[in-house]
């Protein structure tokens, strides 16, 4: 990783993500960090569902962040990865792969997976997991060291890859929006292996985010998700389900819950949005009908 950040843009990160304080990078600095990514800034396809992706560069994932926008995965583990870096961590990247649910495990390099060293932390764990780009994202780091993790609803097992030798497995809880996702253990020093698999996720017709206006965010309490216009809040009461039915509440929940005011889009643009999504919706309606 050859990019740092200058001491201004570490505190417009900060700033970005709710933070004032620079501290010493400690492992309670970390969790404290990575929470504040979690609830801060939203994993999402939004420039994908309007055709304007970003790059992933380091340097582009980075200034996504300090003007007020965010991305999903190789985004924003990359961007974290330099923030942490800057900070003082020691962050490797990993070849990962999610597995949506009815499919098979694999590492396929469409997730880049972070980890950082941190042996003076735990004297039984020299590693920590620290996904702050998955669609449902641990609220904190995690030990590699194999066991389940975090309250209820939202448990994470973590086990040996079966697919990745010597690799890990991060399980989601049950309601989770996949099945689970396997990290390779070798650790990677460039990016170019994620760059194609961008150019797919991002531009192809295949693509499952093509036509997906879709943000997931967590907090201490709750995950929620946005899918078009459906708002979908899960928490220890259970799952609920809201239709966002006017373009004001719409943009309200976007700017509140996810933090995304879609601040790189005019106002003609967020309603030309609005309506594709509102197409969609109907659409969607009248196939459950059916």
């Amino acid at each position: 990783m050859n990019v740092t950040l200058t001491p201004s843009e570490i505190h417009a990160y900060l700033k970005r993500i709710g933070i004032n304080t620079i501290k010493k990078p400690t492992l309670e600095f970390l969790a404290e960090l990575q929470q504040a990514h979690v609830h801060h800034l939203s994993w999402q396809t939004v420039d994908i569902f309007a055709g304007r992706p970003a790059g992933i560069d380091l340097q582009e994932s980075v200034q996504l962040i300090l003007q007020g926008r965010s991305g999903y995965c190789f985004h924003l583990n990359g961007a974290f990865s330099v923030l942490l870096q800057s900070l003082g961590y020691t962050v490797h990247w990993h070849r990962a792969g999610v597995q949506p649910h009815g499919e098979q495990p694999r590492v396929n390099s469409f997730h880049l997976g972070l980890s950082v060293s941190m042996p003076d932390a735990d004297p039984n764990v020299e590693r920590w997991i620290v996904d702050v780009g998955l669609g449902g994202m641990p609220f904190e780091p995690l030990p590699l060291r194999y066991g389940n993790y975090g309250p209820e609803p939202f448990t994470y097992t973590l086990m040996s890859s079966s697919v990745a030798s010597g690799g890990w497995r991060l399980e989601y809880e049950p309601n989770g929006p996949s099945k689970g996702v396997d990290y390779d253990p070798e650790e990677l020093t460039n990016l170019e292996e994620f760059i194609p698999k961008h150019e797919f996720y991002s531009q192809s017709v295949d693509s499952p985010w093509h036509n997906a206006f879709l943000l997931r965010q967590r907090d201490t309490d709750h995950s929620y998700e946005l899918r078009g216009c459906m708002l979908r809040t899960h928490g220890i009461e259970g799952i609920s389900k809201t239709e966002i039915q006017t373009y004001d509440e719409w943009k309200n929940v976007l700017a509140k819950v996810f933090y995304e005011p879609l601040v790189n889009y005019t106002e003609q643009e967020r309603r030309d949005i609005w309506d594709r999504i509102q197409v969609a919706h109907e659409e969607w309606k009248r196939t459950q009908l059916s």
